[in-house]
């Protein structure tokens, strides 16, 4: 499911809750009523838009009445003793807008500047040769493999001077030419193609990181409670296989580096696996900036991108993260046919979203390095 808009909610919620007033009495158990999506799809005043369009606006709805959020026969009077439609507690995101900042600017543009120069990703064999070196490279962060598949395609493994020589008894050899990426908490750091160094045979798992093929509740629910500590409530929709889940703004932090507060939802009916990739892609909507400008987490505002180039985006990350942690989703095939303009894919907003989302979830490869030492 895509991103679900506030100010269109807004707009929506009063015609759905009239609907249903119009449709329904009180005493009528009119949730159970398989034809509520249709009565609602009905509603007068709503846009003239395909019926998927309204949808995920219609699930969101259902889902706070059922969670008591939102009583449609319960109309609140207003300051001019007028009566007015429930109101909801979704803060208007251009109010809060803020421009990225200055060191996001220019790395952006630095990094943009060298993919159009080398014009390396103008195709999607291109792009898949990218996805794959991302997935393999599982010991840097997506947006660092990225850099360093501009700098060495070939590469199968890299790795710090000094990392080489604590972790695996190697140095490089003389006149050996570093590679750069960027440091977690500082600029730069120069790493090293296997290739570039000599001492002691690598251990043939040296590199691997454990994997979540058969990913267990309990490893989905660790997930989870990361993912609460970070402002992004969590719940879980009872919906068929054709409802994955959504995100939205709940509120716009005021405070100068304040991280937003958001609600997420995934379908508790599906397996682990897919519930992993659902969540993956929906972080992904609020790391590439779908949902508006989030100070406190570094993310600009891109709700200007379409809407299909916004799912083909989300989609990428939430592939990069699944495969790169032993989950084949099902987006492979969905990606592989991907028409669109390449000039129009951000890839510096994918990788980095992908970093963004990897930490998130508690998956880091900073994080996962850290835990093998």
């Amino acid at each position: 499911m895509g991103v679900l808009d506030p100010t269109m909610y807004a707009q929506f919620k009063p015609l759905f809750c009239a609907c249903v007033r119009e449709s329904y009495k009180p005493e009528e158990d009119w949730l159970s009523d398989s034809a509520i999506k249709i009565e609602l799809l009905g509603s007068d005043g709503l846009p003239d838009e395909p019926d998927d369009f309204f949808l995920p606006y219609i699930d969101f709805f259902l889902h706070e009445v059922q969670q008591g959020v939102t009583d449609p026969y319960v109309i609140f009077p207003s300051a001019s003793g007028m009566s007015t439609e429930p109101t909801i507690l979704l803060t208007q995101p251009d109010l809060f807008e803020v421009q990225p900042l200055t060191q996001d600017a220019t790395e952006r543009a630095l990094i943009d500047q060298l993919i159009a120069a080398t014009k390396l990703y103008n195709s999607g064999e291109a792009i898949k040769e990218l996805f794959a070196f991302t997935i393999r490279l599982r010991e840097f962060a997506p947006f660092n493999a990225m850099l360093l598949h501009i700098q060495k395609p070939g590469l199968t493994h890299a790795a710090t001077a000094q990392d080489w020589h604590k972790r695996f008894g190697r140095v490089p050899i003389v006149g050996a030419r570093p590679l750069l990426i960027l440091r977690t908490k500082g600029p730069v750091d120069f790493v090293f193609d296997i290739l570039d160094t000599e001492g002691r045979a690598v251990p043939v798992d040296a590199f691997a990181f454990p994997t979540f093929g058969n990913l267990t509740d309990n490893r989905f629910g660790e997930f989870a409670r990361a993912i609460r500590k970070e402002r992004i409530d969590i719940v879980t929709l009872d919906a068929g296989d054709g409802r994955a889940g959504w995100i939205k703004l709940l509120a716009a932090s005021q405070a100068k580096k304040g991280k937003n507060l958001y609600q997420l939802a995934y379908n508790k009916n599906h397996d682990a696996p897919t519930r992993f990739v659902t969540v993956a892609h929906e972080l992904a909507h609020l790391y590439l900036g779908h949902l508006g400008a989030d100070k406190g987490r570094r993310v600009p505002d891109r709700r200007n991108v379409s809407h299909a180039l916004m799912e083909v985006e989300a989609e990428m990350v939430a592939y990069l993260v699944a495969m790169r942690n032993g989950l084949k989703p099902r987006s492979e095939s969905y990606l592989a046919n991907y028409k669109g303009a390449f000039e129009d894919l951000n890839l510096y907003a994918v990788t980095r979203a992908a970093n963004a989302v990897e930490t998130v979830m508690g998956i880091a490869a900073q994080k996962l390095w850290n835990e093998k030492v």
